[in-house]
Formats: C-alpha cells, structure tokens, sequence
C-alpha cells in the first residue's frame, strides 16, 4: 500500500473525465485497500482531503472535486457592509459576489468553497453562496473593548469584519471599557449567533500614545520583534569582510562610487558611478549589498525573511525584513567601508541603448554617502559654495549622471512608458508620535537619476536571466482591463483628449501622449488618478510576461534586497549561476517549483504593508486636522462616488463631503463622467473640480475626516424631490397647498392642481395657445427659459414654458401638430425631446442626467383622461381618449427609452430617486418592475428601448390616494402634461406631480414580458 502517494493518485482519478462521484466504499475497492489499518489510513486521507476543500462530499456520502459539484474554491474579499466576493484561485475565473445574507459565518481573508446560484446573461456577473469554509485566515482580532454589564463586544478594527466578537464575563482578563486588546476567537459567527472570544492581551487605553500605531500593527499582524533563533543567527554574521570573503569577486573599490539617498536613511543597499568612454559612450554601474551571501537558503534568516515578504516603512517606524545587525550593518553601504555587492555593468551608446553588459559579485569602498538635497543643490544654477568645496571632486560624476539619466528617460518615455508624477507627502511626528505637520516629498533630479538607474538595472538583468532559461522572479504588471480602460478613454473625451488605439487595443504609449498633452494643466492630477485606477496592480510572477506601465518586455526587481524577498531570490539564482556554471537538472526543477509559491507570498506580504502604511499615514492625517475642525481651505475634487464626494487639500489630506450634508439639491451619480448632476439646479461636481470646504467632524478613531462646502444654503422649502413625491403619493397625502399654483397645462378652462406646497407654477389653467392645445405659463416670476432651453413647435401652437429651469440644450417641442407644452424643465444635460408625429408628445419634470429622454416617434399627442391608475401596483394605462405618445423614461446618464407599446413603469418597494429597489439586494442602481403596464420589450440589458407603436401614456393630474384622473375637458398639451381636475385639498402639488409624472408615465396594454435587467 503506497499511501504517501495515493493522495495525488485520488486526486488524479478524480480529475478524470470519466470519473462519477463514488462513495468512500466504491473507492476503497477502485484503490484496492486491503486491511483494517490501510483502511483507517485511507479514510484519514480521504478526511483530510475534505478539509483542505480538495475535494467535497455529497449529500449522499459521494466525493468529487469542488469544480465538478458546482462549487468554487478561493479566497474571500468582505467588505465592510456585510457583503463579499470569492476570488477564485483559477485566475481565469471571474469573482463571484456573496449577498450578506449567504455569507455562512465567513470571515475576512477565509479559504471557502462557493456554490454559483445565479449566473448572468452573456457572461454577466455571478452571484453565490459559501457552501463551506475550508481554512480560517483569522485566529486573532485586534479591536476596542465595550463593557456591558455581565459581557462585552469588542468591536474589530478592521471594518471588513462586520460582525463584533462577543466576550463573556469570564473571558475579560483584566480588560476594560476603552481598552484597545487582542482577542482569540473561540467559536466562529454561525447564523444569527456572533463570533465567541476571550482576550489574550491588552494594548493599552485607546487614547494612550502609541496605542494607534501598535494596533494598526497587529491588526495587520505586522511582525514587532525577530524570534530568538533568528537574531542569534544574525549575530553570528561577522561586521567586517574578511580576504576568504573576496574569493572571485571583481575589486572595484578604486572607482569612485557614491551612494545617494534620503536624509533619515539607514539601510543603504545600491551605489552607482558613471565614466565616459572615449569612444563618447557611458558607462554605468550599480551595485547592489550582496545580502544573499549572508543570509543562506533554509536558514532561520532567510525563513523569517520569507515570511515578512518586505520592509514596512510606518509614519512613525520601520520594521524591517531583516534584524538590523544585517540592514544597518554588514550589508549597508556606508561610506569609506569595504562592501561585498552584486553588480550590474552597462555601457550605452549615445542614444542610451544598452550595448554590452555583465553581471558580476565584487567588493566597493562607496567615496560618499550621498543625500537627495545635496545632489540636487549641487546640480543647481547656484549650487552653495560650501557644498562645491566639500564635493568639488565628484561634480563631474554628477553632471554625468545628470546626462545620462536624462537620455535614458527620454528613451523609456518614447517607447510608451507611464510616467505618474503624483505629488508624496511625508507626516512628521514628534517623540510621541504626535504629528506636527505634513510637508510635500520633491522628486528633484537626484531622485530621477537614482530612478533611471535602478530600472536600468532591473530591465538588464530580467532579460539577461530570462534567456538563460533559469527559474527566476520577474516583476509584472499586466495591461489594463478592457472594460476599464474604454471608461477611461470615454472619460478623458469629455476633457477633449483623446486616445489612439487600434480595436480594444491601446499600447502604453498612447496613455502616455495623453500624459504630456495634460502636463501642467487644470486636470493633470485628474485625468492621472483615472488612469492609474484603470491599470491592475503590478505583482511577483514566475513567468515574464511583460510590464505594461514601463512597456517593458522583461522586468524583475534587483536593486533592494535588504528590504524585499524577491530580491534576495533572484540574487541567490544569480550567485549560483555564476558560481556553478549549469544548473542541475534536480536543482532547477526544485527552484521553478518554489518560485509560484515565491511570487504569490511576496505579492500578497507587499499589500498587507502597502495596507498598514496607507492606515498609518490616514490615522495621523486625522490626528493633524482634529484642531483644525471649523477651518476652511482649498482643494480640488479627488474622487466622486454615489455616497459623496472625497476633497483632497493641498497638503494631500483627503476628506468626504458625504451626499447626505449637500443640502442645497438632491444629486444623482454619473459613474461614467465621474460626477454628481443637481436634481433641481443641474449644478455639477466633476473629478478635478477645484472647491473650498470646511473641516466639518474628525474621527480618529475611524481615520476619517469629513468637509463640508463653504456656502452651501439649505434646500427651498418649495422645491420636493423625487423620493419624497413618490413617498406623498403611497401615503395618499392630502395636505392641500393654496388652489390654483400647480403648472397649469390642462383643457381650455382646466384648473391646475392644488399644490401641498404651493409649488410655483402658471395661473390656474394656463394660457389657452392658439390651435387649441394649452400650455402652462412662465411661471414664478421666472423672465423666460434659460440659454438654449424650450422652443416652441414648427407646428400649430407653440409651447410656452413654465418655470424654466431645463439645463442645457432644453426642451424641443415637436414637428407638427399642436406644439409640446412643457412643464419643469428640470432635465439634465441633453434634454428631452418630444416626438415627430401627432400632436408633439411633450414631457414633464425632466429630473434626470446626460442623454436625457426621448419620446416615442409615432402617435397622436396624449390626450386627457383617466391616467393613471393603481400607481401602488405598478400598472399603467392609457387615456380614454385617443392614442397617446409613446412617453420617455430614464434615470442617470444611461438613461431609459420608452417601451415598445408601453413603458414598463416603477420600482419594486418602491424606488427612491436613483431607483434602488427595497428587499432583496440588488447592485448599485439597479432597479426593477414589479409590474408595470403589461406591454413592451421593456427592461432589456441596456435600459428602455424607444416605443414605434401608437400607444402610450395618457396625461393629466388628479390624485387622490395614490390615483390619477385627467382634467374634465380639452385636448392636455402633449406628453404628460400637469393639470387637470384634482379637488382643493386632495392633490400633490405640482412639483410631486411632475416627479410623478416622471417615475410613472406608462402606455398602453399589450406587448411582450420586459426582460430582467443585468447587472453592470
């Protein structure tokens, strides 16, 4: 019985095609187990297999592999409100959401398998529920103590644990109310019962100094200390280089080589120099600490090391990947010291192309310890005089780094590499890790030499390993995702840039053109973040694959390995290929087999730091503005999300101006143009905007800071908005305003509906305008539309206006017939239009984003008569006279076109002004129909398709209890108008009606099913 590999072989009969699930017997006989003890192994392994979630069994005792029975396997990403995504360890696999409902008491960062329950059309997004969780990612939770009487809640840090972790009485050990700890979870969240814990180590008062920093430290469970085995390790490590130690290294400690860094550095890993061939072309070394000689494969360094994956550089600390003995020590670069180091040697030719390198180990004495402030002082106009003294002898060294990092920029930037040129900030703190002030990072010219000298570097090596075929670490970054990138492209048109690409294919250099035609403008930082947040992440491979944001065929990084793993591998690859000659067949296999698991923990351990650095710097960004609450200053709009607006200042604080504080409007959010649109005043906050904001609430604990605008007023009393008019409506609102001040659109002698809140409008009833059709009047004191709004038809009568507030472009009335009477104007950009036929169909209470409405193309003008009916149930019929105009509907810049016959009309629970729909979740403003007119194509993928049937939505205004009846008598203005016979006391006022109007204008009965929306 060959049990130690029988675990590959059942996992090999299981992948076969032909395999079936068989139960634990059936296997036993397939595998032959014979003997009561081979049997007992057997069942072990088959349990252990579960566990691990490689395989799963069945309701009914029969195994198979997760992907066969439908589930998938990967890690889950929560969020902090409840919901998650599984994302799967088949990388071509794409994620599953997870409703917070289905989550199954996973947490965070978990191994779970997921069972797929709702696939969308043509590829759309799917939707699942966990099934099982394989392996737990957390055993320990950092968070703050809440004490109530005989328990307690500690509430987690990281918000993406969304349920806080029950502690009872027993299990306090010494912790109280206020007391940031670490907790041991006991039992995990199952259904409605929380997570179990007990504390196992208090950190401190949460506003005891250093506290903060400590938390965020164990929240990410950031190593503190090195273990005993490993520092005895390290001081074992000698602090001087002996002769054995120069054995077949390359003497390089007579060339003037120099090390240029930050002025609180200390673990100094490259140095560089620079000399002119007298052929004219360069010479450029850079040479690396050769860290791989002292920390040795499979030893207690270089498993910690791995483990650590990298170096965190905190606010107020660092905490290293290796002990400070080595970072510090024997493997910096100090000055007027022998350094063992790993070079690289390139010679360019005048155009900055590399014409001939090697790869060496050696042994440098670096002249000077250079700082960034001092190399760019040097290479001033007017360098100090002082400085010229002391470094007089390396100014040609400079002038001559200066040179050539020139050249090869303009080389990497004419074959299409990225340049970001994103300002940094740097917070600094006193000795209590209390901030004292934000100051902005320069990128001088001293750090744009040692930048283009490192990725020279990087780029030779990778290729110079790559075509050795030997198993190496590249640095990749893969292109952008397609459907990102076109949002950029579209968003960057409406700046009136444009980007070239042929088909779907955009090739860096394009992105970069775009780059320089917005230097130095308005919307450089603006158009930068969009780009950058259309690209992936650069991540460790196995495999070169390429880097798009350099355009860079092969790519690894070389330069840091005091600081990153990856680094320290492909060193050690280095030393061993240069050592040896040939590698082993046995050994080559055993490095390619290690490198994936390599990659994959050192791309996962650099976002854990990049994670707790950005949380470090958010919590003392916080802590800098908590006394400057009421304050005012500049800023400029850094992102626009549907819940507000982030405000970033000129220090590079960034804060939320939350929608809810934005009183002087109601605002929709245009994902595409990045923007929010006024409901009522069609006012636009666009990415790039520049604002001025006032400090409104800081939370340190949070790490968030919230702004406000400077001069925003309230909201007029008179002005409602959707969700309330909907709202009015379901609850039958009978609180009358004063008769008559509704927008009369109605019959000859109709009257206007008595507004609950006096909403401005016309005269009761209109003006009658010649041709018979009525329109409202300008209303409220208003002097006539705003630039480019309402026209009146070409036909018969033209449409006058009534309190003109349509954005740009307006209203048009129709071709022929009686021309389109309109009422609030209140459209986005675009417009809505009324149709070409008939008695041109008009529209009412415009309320929605770019595109706007359009009508349908045919049908007589909507005629007065019973028009609505049962809004509550979602139905929608026609007039009962006459053939109405296929009306509009849309919400948001994709906007909805009426339904063929019919558009289908209202939301499920019933829709706030961005449509989401109440009780089961939905996405981001998605909403659905319960019902709706019976007709129409309907809901299709892209929104409401426009209508080239007759029928349609007949108009008027009644309401009572939710109902709608026209006016008495005549022909309504066309499309929706407002008006018509409600009682004083019984109606909306005009302003609910025109919502209404624009939520729930249906057509007639008939038509096909509408299909279910997909999600976007």
């Amino acid at each position: 019985m060959i049990l130690l590999v029988q675990r590959d072989e059942i996992l090999d009969y299981l992948k076969d095609t032909a395999y079936k699930p068989l139960t634990y017997q059936e296997l036993e006989k397939h595998f032959q187990i014979s003997g009561a003890q081979d049997f007992k192994k057997f069942l072990k392994l088959l349990n252990e297999l579960e566990n691990e979630g490689l395989i799963v069994r069945s309701r009914t005792e029969r195994y198979g592999l997760p992907e066969r029975m439908d589930l998938l396997r990967g890690k889950l990403q929560a969020h902090a409100k409840g919901f998650g995504f599984l994302i799967p360890e088949d990388k071509e696999h794409p994620d599953v959401y997870i409703h917070a409902n289905d989550m199954g008491g996973a947490m965070n960062g978990d191994i779970i398998l997921v069972r797929v329950t709702t696939r969308g059309s043509s590829g759309g997004k799917l939707e699942g529920e966990v099934a099982k969780v394989v392996t737990r990612a957390n055993t320990q939770i950092v968070g703050l103590f809440q004490m109530n009487e005989g328990y307690a809640f500690v509430l987690p840090d990281d918000k993406r644990m969304a349920r806080d972790i029950f502690i009872p009485k027993e299990a306090f050990n010494g912790a109280m109310d206020g007391h940031k700890v670490v907790v041991n979870i006991l039992t995990y969240p199952e259904g409605r019962a929380a997570a179990e814990g007990e504390v196992v180590e208090i950190l401190g008062h949460k506003n005891d100094p250093g506290v903060d920093i400590i938390s965020i430290i164990r929240k990410h469970k950031l190593p503190e200390s090195f273990p005993e085995e490993v520092l005895e390790e390290a001081t074992e490590v000698p602090e001087v280089i002996a002769e054995s130690d120069l054995v077949g290294r390359r003497d390089l400690r007579g060339k003037r080589i120099v090390t240029i860094d930050g002025e609180d550095a200390k673990d100094l890993d490259d140095a560089v120099n620079v000399e002119r061939l007298e052929n004219g072309n360069y010479v450029l070394g850079v040479h690396i600490a050769d860290v791989s000689y002292y920390v040795r494969e499979g030893a207690p360094l270089d498993r910690e090391a791995y483990n650590r994956g990298c170096s965190v550089y905190l606010v107020d600390r660092v905490i290293p990947m290796l002990p400070h003995r080595l970072s510090n020590g024997i493997c910096s670069l100090n000055p007027q010291v022998d350094r063992l180091t790993m070079s690289c040697e390139m010679e360019f030719d005048e155009n900055a192309k590399v014409v001939r390198h090697d790869v060496f180990t050696s042994v440098i004495k670096t002249s000077e310890r250079m700082t960034y402030s001092n190399v760019k002082k040097l290479l001033s106009d007017e360098p100090e005089p002082e400085l010229l003294e002391r470094y007089a002898y390396l100014m040609d060294d400079f002038k001559l780094m200066e040179e050539l990092a020139g050249k090869l920029r303009n080389r990497r930037m004419k074959r299409g590499a990225i340049d970001f040129d994103f300002e940094e900030s740097k917070i600094l703190v006193d000795e209590q890790g209390k901030p004292t002030d934000i100051v902005k990072r320069e990128r001088s010219v001293a750090e744009q030499i040692i930048e283009e000298f490192m990725l020279a570097a990087n780029e030779t090596v990778a290729e110079h390993f790559h075509w050795l075929k030997v198993p190496f670490l590249y640095r990749i970054h893969e292109d952008p995702d397609t459907e990102k990138l076109q949002h950029f492209v579209e968003f960057v048109t409406t700046f009136g840039y444009t980007v070239r690409g042929v088909g779907n294919k955009i090739h860096p250099q394009a992105l970069q053109a775009v780059l320089g035609e917005i230097k130095g403008s308005k919307e450089e930082r603006v158009i930068s973040t969009v780009m950058l947040r259309s690209m992936k992440q650069a991540k460790y491979d196995a495999q070169s694959t390429g880097h798009f944001g350099l355009a860079a065929e092969f790519y690894s990084h070389f330069t840091s390995p005091i600081r990153r793993y990856p680094d320290l591998i492909i060193h050690r690859v280095i030393r061993e290929v240069l050592e040896q000659g040939d590698m082993s067949d046995k050994r080559h296999e055993y490095l390619a087999s290690r490198m994936d698991d390599i990659a994959k923990q050192s791309s996962e351990r650099e976002r854990v730091a990049v994670d707790a650095e950005r949380e470090t710097e958010a919590l003392k960004k916080a802590e800098f503005m908590m006394d400057k609450v009421g304050e005012q200053f500049d800023g400029m709009i850094s992102s626009v999300t549907s819940f507000g607006i982030f405000v970033e200042l000129d220090n590079t604080v960034e804060g939320l101006i939350r929608l809810s504080d934005m009183h002087d409007d109601y605002y929709h959010y245009h994902e595409a143009q990045h923007s929010l649109i006024g409901e009522r005043t069609s006012k636009i906050y666009r990415l790039g905007d520049e604002v001025q904001v006032r400090v409104a609430r800081v939370s340190t604990e949070e790490h968030t800071i919230d702004f406000e605008f400077v001069g925003m007023l309230p909201r007029q009393s008179n002005r409602v908005s959707l969700t309330d008019a909907l709202k009015a409506v379901r609850r039958g609102d009978k609180r009358g305003g004063r008769r008559g001040e509704g927008v009369g659109s109605g019959a000859p002698g109709g009257r206007g509906g008595a507004g609950a809140n006096g909403a401005r409008g016309g005269a009761s009833g209109g003006k009658r305008s010649k041709g018979g059709a009525s329109a409202g009047g300008a209303g409220a004191g208003k002097k006539g539309p705003p630039s480019g709004s309402w026209r009146g038809g070409k036909g018969a009568a033209g449409a006058s206006v009534a309190t003109g507030e349509g954005g740009v472009g307006g209203w048009r009335s129709g071709k022929g017939g009686a021309g389109a009477g309109a009422a609030a104007g209140e459209g986005g950009v675009g417009g809505w239009r009324s149709g070409k036929g008939g008695a041109g169909a008009g529209a009412a209470a415009g309320e929605d984003g770019a595109g706007g409405w359009r009508s349908g193309k045919g049908g007589a003008g909507a005629v007065a008569g019973e028009g609505y009916a049962r809004l509550e149930a979602g139905e929608r019929r026609g007039g009962k006279g006459g053939a109405a105009s296929g009306g509009g509907k849309g919400i948001a810049a994709s906007s909805w076109r009426s339904g063929r016959g019919v558009t289908a009309a209202g939301s499920e629970g019933g829709a706030g002004a961005e449509g989401a729909r109440e009780g089961r979740g939905v996405a981001e403003g998605e909403s659905r129909a319960r019902a709706g007119a019976e007709g129409g194509e309907g809901f299709v993928s892209d929104g409401w398709r426009s209508s080239k049937r007759e029928a349609g939505a007949a108009a008027g205004l009644g309401s009572a209890g939710g109902k709608r009846r026209g006016g008495k008598s005549g022909r309504a203005s066309g499309g929706a108008a407002v008006g018509g016979g409600g009682p004083k006391g019984t109606g909306v006022d005009a302003a609910k009606a025109r919502a209404l109007n624009a939520v729930a204008k249906g057509g007639a009965e008939g038509g096909r099913k509408r299909k279910k929306p997909t999600k976007k």
